[in-house]
């Protein structure tokens, strides 16, 4: 019974995480508000620069954003060109 009850409890972190992410990456995609939503694309050329450079400012949106800032000559070209707008 603990071993399910642990195996739910981290599947339950591992969504919460992931929607949190999801909704970071939405907002972190431009400068105006309406820029800030960002689009599908834009999420997902980042998702994985957040994870390798930023995983432990999750799920605070604007120090995730300013890692990725602080970390542009890291990021991959696709997350590049989504902060080059």
């Amino acid at each position: 019974m603990k071993a399910r009850f642990a195996r739910s409890a981290a599947l339950l972190r591992r969504y919460r995480r992931a929607s949190m992410l999801g909704f970071l990456l939405m907002l972190m995609a431009g400068s105006s508000v309406h820029a800030q939503q960002g689009t599908p694309e834009q999420r997902r050329a980042c998702t994985p620069d957040v994870y390798r450079l930023c995983a432990g400012e999750i799920p605070n949106v604007r120090a995730i954003t300013a890692c990725l800032r602080r970390q542009k000559g890291s990021l991959s070209s696709a997350c590049a060109a989504v902060f080059e707008r």
